[in-house]
C-alpha cells in the first residue's frame, strides 16, 4: 500500500498524532509520502522526535497511491481535492479539530483506524464535485475549476449589490439582486448554502441547491435543482469586477464574464467507517445535540 499525507496547518498537539500515525504506517510497511509544504510545517515544529529521511515528499500525485491522509478538518479535505483531482484515489480525513462532516477518524483512534484500512473494513462514499466554465476564459480558472463543496459568485470592493442573471439549461430562471450566490453540492449544503438559509442534503442525492446571499428581493428563496442541470450567470454591479470562490480558491471576473457551472466529470471518494456515518454527524452538529444512542 501506498499513501499520501497531507495537512494544512500544526494544531496544538498535533505532533503526538501526527508521529503516531507515522509510526503506525511506517509498522504496517506502508510507503509513504509527505506533502512537501506539509514536512516543512512540522520540522518547524520541534515537537517530534520521528526521523523524515526515508519518507519521501510531493508536490503532486500520481495514480500510483492507495489512499490520501487528510489531517485537519473539513478545510483540509477542500484542499486535498487540488491534489487528487481525477485521480480516483481514496481520501481518508483524520480531524485534529473540531466535529467534521469529512473529517471523521477521531485522532485519538489512529491505530485502529489504520488497521482497519489495512483490513479493507471500510465503505467509499462518492462525492459528486462542481466545475466552473468562463466566456471569456480566465486564466487563474483554467486546470484548477472544480469545487467539493460549492461555486458562488460575490462582490467585490463595493458595499453595493450585484445582479446575477440565471438560467437553467438555457432557460431563464430569474434575476438575482443580492451580496452574492452560491452553487452547492449535496456535500456542501452543510457548508455555506446552509448558513445562507439553504437545506441539508445528504450525500447521495442526486441534486444542486442555489442559494441567494443576502438577497434584496425577499421571495428568493434556495432551489433544489437535478444535478445534470446547466447553470448559466451573468453578474452585473456597479464595479467593474466581481469574485467567484470555488470552495477556499478566489478569482476575479469582470462584469458580464458569462459563467457555466455543472456537475463535474469525475467523483472524489470520501473514506467512511460505519461508526461515523453522515447522519450521526449531523445529529451531532446541527439537529439534536450529542446523539443519546451511539
Amino acid at each position: 500500500m501506498k499513501a499520501a499525507i497531507y495537512g494544512q496547518f500544526y494544531h496544538d498537539n498535533s505532533g503526538i498524532y501526527i508521529e503516531e500515525l507515522l509510526n503506525v504506517l511506517d509498522s504496517e510497511n506502508i510507503e509513504v509520502a509527505i506533502e512537501e509544504n506539509f514536512l516543512r510545517l512540522i520540522d518547524e515544529n520541534n515537537e517530534i522526535k520521528k526521523n523524515f529521511q526515508h519518507f519521501k515528499t510531493f508536490k503532486a500525485l500520481d495514480n500510483s497511491y492507495d489512499i490520501f491522509i487528510s489531517v485537519g478538518g473539513d478545510g483540509t479535505i477542500l484542499q486535498s481535492i487540488n491534489f487528487v483531482r481525477d485521480l480516483d484515489i481514496p481520501i481518508m480525513g483524520i480531524n485534529t479539530g473540531r466535529l467534521g462532516f469529512l473529517a471523521t477518524v477521531h485522532k485519538e483512534e489512529i491505530r485502529t483506524t489504520i488497521s482497519r484500512l489495512i483490513k479493507e473494513e471500510y465503505k467509499i462514499s462518492q462525492r459528486s464535485l462542481l466545475c466552473i466554465i468562463t466566456d471569456p476564459e480566465v486564466e487563474e480558472l483554467r486546470g484548477n475549476n472544480f469545487a467539493l463543496n460549492e461555486i458562488a459568485v460575490s462582490r467585490k470592493n463595493s458595499t453595493s449589490m450585484i445582479t446575477i442573471d440565471t438560467w437553467l439549461d438555457d432557460e431563464p430562471l430569474t434575476a438575482y439582486w443580492a451580496d452574492g450566490l452560491i452553487v452547492s453540492t449535496p456535500t456542501g449544503s452543510t457548508g455555506y448554502s446552509l448558513s445562507c438559509g439553504g437545506p441539508v442534503i445528504t450525500p447521495a442525492t442526486k441534486a444542486l441547491v442555489i442559494t441567494p446571499i443576502a438577497p434584496h428581493n425577499l421571495n428568493a428563496r434556495p432551489l433544489v435543482i437535478k444535478d445534470n442541470t446547466r447553470i448559466t450567470l451573468r453578474v452585473s454591479g456597479r464595479a467593474d469586477d466581481y469574485l467567484v470562490s470555488m470552495d477556499s480558491r478566489l478569482a476575479t471576473l469582470k462584469n458580464n464574464t458569462t459563467v457555466t457551472i455543472k456537475k463535474a466529470p469525475f467523483k472524489t471518494k470520501i473514506v467512511e467507517f460505519t461508526s461515523d456515518t453522515f447522519l450521526k454527524t449531523l445529529r451531532k452538529k446541527l439537529l439534536w445535540g450529542e446523539d443519546k444512542r451511539n
